[in-house]
């Protein structure tokens, strides 16, 4: 018999902030303001919506949008009534999304209108629908077969659904890349996010004060989990961007005040270059994130500069861990450059070799984590949970090492590791190099096919705007600071990197693009 006084589930959160903070301003999203108060009705509201709809305890519902405040009131409203949110990448086309609507055995999928025309021609594909649902952000009508989403949850009760939800129920199952295969659904459960939200607001020292900018994709788990969720919990006010803009970014910023946000360098190095910076009042701004790639310390020290007093945070980890593994703090950012930080509260992490062993400092490993973070494992795939969970630890698929100090330092993706004349080569400390190099806006390395050393290494380069980056000088740059084995030998010079909406260089794709060349 389980006991129902045990409660710590998202719904249960929702409520209990609605309690405490009750007209504060939780959500901003365009023109809409909601309080703690509107954000509890309107999750309880959409419970029963779906309850409606047939919608039972570990049924799934997939959400295919852009950010709205619509994200968390779904995450919310199918936590209380114990259903699944299956958040859908809208980079994906008809057929991929096809296969994790399918995969996933969503009954209900909710399309925003802008995106509507991608999924238009094939909903035969979806097989497992049973009901549609549109959320209509502009002006264009409702598609037939459809629901309106906003207006059929203002049709609802406020009354609080009575499902009993453990915390070990799963509450949303997002979809990994699938950089190597199919994509795979990490089952995360209550305990997990929540879990996550605690390491989240002790190590990042989130502050019911704080107004929050958040403007990656909802549907990736860095911006949802680490930050818009959790500062829900400790009852701060959150902007919601419909889509990344650095402009608009900046005109936020000073509009409502902002104290904290996330983004990738890649953004972070577009706001400082922006050239209508200048015009616009950041002084508010006292708290930054990072992830998805490495900050170089050229652009911490000139955020350090440009926005006095910011205090900066890098995260890293990855969707199955909910996502956040580890922190590198504000004292450490030019103490530690280039390092992850340390495990945050509720995460230990060691590294391990093939054989399950764990290696000694200084030497490289696989990073491994054991915590309530973790995920259940992957959807109907029990062959690579037991392989994601090998040896009694979650296996991240990462290379790194530990300092003398603890600090942890991702030295590549094990499938990103440059083997050149038969020696590794880690991409991530050429690419901390090149952004020494003046004129360098952004870049990556990768490893390129090569019949006499088999890989070598290949730097693609972004120059900043009016610069010149001239090759033979570049690999002369590398050369007074790297082994020779570890220099590019090619330049490549583009306009852009390919990345993908949480900001992150899709390196496979400068593979595929570079390696035919």
């Amino acid at each position: 018999m389980s006991n129902i006084c045990y409660r710590d589930t998202i719904g249960d959160m929702a409520r209990r902030a609605a309690t405490k903070y009750g007209d504060k301003t939780a959500i901003i999203f365009r023109d809409l303001k909601l309080s703690f108060y509107d954000l509890e009705r309107q999750s309880r509201r959409f419970a029963n919506l779906m309850t409606r709809y047939g919608v039972r305890k570990g049924d799934r519902v997939a959400i295919y949008a852009y950010n709205s405040h619509l994200y968390p009131i779904s995450m919310i409203g199918l936590a209380k009534i114990g259903a699944i949110q299956v958040p859908v990448n809208y980079m994906l086309n008809a057929d991929e999304i096809a296969y994790v609507i399918n995969h996933s055995g969503a009954r209900i999928f909710i399309v925003e209108d802008i995106l509507y025309p991608i999924i238009a021609k094939d909903h035969d594909k979806f097989q497992t629908v049973e009901k549609w649902g549109f959320i209509p952000l502009g002006d264009g009508p409702t598609p037939e077969g459809f629901f309106d989403l906003p207006a059929e949850i203002e049709t609802m009760p406020y009354d609080e659904p009575q499902v009993e939800v453990s915390a070990e129920d799963v509450v949303q199952i997002p979809y990994t890349s699938g950089t190597e295969s199919k994509p795979k659904g990490a089952m995360l459960s209550h305990r997990a996010l929540m879990s996550q939200y605690f390491s989240c607001i002790f190590d990042g020292q989130y502050e019911t004060d704080d107004v929050s900018l958040h403007a990656l994709p909802l549907f990736h788990c860095a911006q949802l989990h680490c930050f818009l969720m959790p500062y829900l919990y400790v009852g701060a006010t959150n902007v919601i961007m419909h889509k990344a803009d650095p402009l608009e970014m900046i005109r936020l910023i000073e509009k409502y005040q902002i104290t904290h946000m996330f983004a990738p360098p890649t953004v972070w190095i577009g706001i400082l270059n922006h050239p209508e910076f200048k015009h616009y009042n950041h002084q508010s701004l006292k708290k930054a994130a990072y992830g998805a790639s490495i900050m170089p310390v050229e652009i911490i020290k000139q955020l350090a500069v440009t926005f006095r007093g910011l205090k900066l945070w890098n995260y890293y980890g990855q969707t199955e861990m909910g996502p956040v593994a580890t922190i590198l703090k504000p004292e450490d950012q030019l103490l530690k450059p280039g390092s992850a930080g340390k495990p945050v509260l509720n995460v230990e992490t060691r590294l391990m070799d093939d054989d399950g062993k764990f290696v000694p400092v200084g030497t490289v490993g696989e990073i491994v984590h054991r915590s309530g973070h973790v995920m259940t494992g992957y959807l109907d795939d029990p062959e690579k949970t037991a392989e994601a969970f090998e040896f009694g630890w979650f296996h991240s698929g990462d290379l790194g090492r530990f300092d003398e100090d603890g600090y942890l330092y991702v030295v590549d993706r094990k499938k990103d590791m440059i083997k050149s004349g038969g020696e590794n080569v880690a991409s991530r400390e050429v690419e901390e190099v090149l952004y020494t190099y003046p004129g360098i806006e952004e870049a990556a390395v990768i490893g390129l096919p090569d019949p006499k050393w088999i890989e070598i290494v290949a730097a693609v380069i972004v120059p900043k705007k009016g610069a010149s980056v001239v090759e033979k000088d570049l690999i002369a740059h590398c050369r007074e600071k790297l082994a020779s084995f570890k220099c590019p030998k090619k330049v490549i010079i583009t306009e852009r990197l390919p990345k993908n909406p949480s900001g992150k260089i899709l390196k496979r794709e400068l593979k595929h693009i570079y390696g035919a060349a």
